[in-house]
């Protein structure tokens, strides 16, 4: 099991912030820093506001030596593809090929109202969707002194170059993400080098990976996508400290049980995540939501990470 160190900053936090977690994760051994694409806060004021994503990771790409940078994920509403895929092979190269990138249909209506983005209705924001990981992905496989063209409903690309190149060959790993039913799985089948759930119960998250192994059959495809999940982590050395983190985020040590967080004592949080192993699951986002908590990551790192 892989762990990695993901980030909520639309919720509070500078740019100085995220370097500390991600510096404190890197030395302690996590396998990446990944973050949230959000423009507006779900809890709190906020305060001192959003931070992009691709700015921060470029800054982070040279702040960094080892850790795997990228988004959980991104909104397939924010970016012209194009554009887009620049700025992420840009990102690769600053970062010498640690970039990994996530993308998705878009789900928050009101941080588009409040920075003017268009929101179209979901089965449209899908169709967005897989038509940028069509063009993005065309853009960097795409060889060196040919050209790429696109022809879609939403997007049209014509005599691209398809430049600059990632690091990575042929493209940075793909994260495909969600809980849907039928395109999903369907367009994590197609493009994805690692499906996640986004947050569900435990218990539904082998039925998740299934849907990506039938839809990747029923296309031909036989190496399977990473599986891997997130799980907002309040771990303690013991039920005091966990009670305290819970209490900092306001939530309940119980609600997040329910919802498949990694949650309780040092061997509690190891006996969650090997349930989350024994789901397929390969790898864990373990989502940090007081970020000024650098004490907890480090304590995971030299006493759960071990034992898995």
């Amino acid at each position: 099991m892989r762990l990695v160190i993901f980030t909520e900053p639309q919720n509070g936090a500078s740019y100085d912030d995220q370097r500390r977690v991600a510096q404190t994760a890197e030395a302690a051994g996590f396998d990446g820093y990944f973050r949230a694409d959000h423009l507006l806060a779900m809890r709190g004021d906020g305060l001192p506001g959003p931070t992009d994503s691709w700015v921060t990771l470029g800054g982070l790409a040279l702040e960094t030596s080892r850790l795997r940078l990228g988004t959980l994920v991104s909104s397939a509403t924010f970016r012209m593809p194009g554009p887009l895929a620049i700025a992420v092979a840009q990102v690769d190269a600053m970062s010498n090929g640690r970039v990994e990138f996530g993308l998705g249909a878009g789900w928050f209506a009101e941080e588009h109202s409040a920075y003017g983005i268009p929101f179209a209705p979901v089965s449209e924001r899908f169709d967005h969707l897989e038509e940028q990981l069509e063009i993005i992905t065309g853009l960097w496989e795409t060889p060196v002194g040919q050209r790429f063209d696109f022809a879609g409903k939403h997007y049209q690309v014509t005599n691209s170059p398809g430049l600059p190149k990632p690091v990575q060959s042929p493209r940075p790993p793909v994260i495909v993400g969600g809980a849907g039913p039928r395109r999903t799985p369907e367009l994590a089948a197609r493009f994805a080098d690692e499906y996640n759930t986004s947050f569900v119960p435990i218990s539904k998250v082998a039925g998740l990976y299934q849907r990506v192994r039938e839809a990747s059959a029923a296309i031909g495809r036989t190496a399977l996508p990473v599986f891997s999940a997130p799980a907002v982590m309040c771990v303690g050395r013991d039920d005091a400290e966990v009670r305290r983190r819970a209490e900092v985020l306001g939530r309940d040590v119980d609600e997040m049980r329910a919802g498949g967080g990694i949650v309780g004592t040092v061997a509690e949080a190891v006996d969650t995540i090997g349930q989350y192993a024994a789901a397929g699951t390969e790898r864990l986002f373990l989502q940090t939501n007081d970020m000024s908590d650098l004490d907890q990551i480090e304590l995971v790192a030299a006493e759960v990470a071990p034992q898995l």
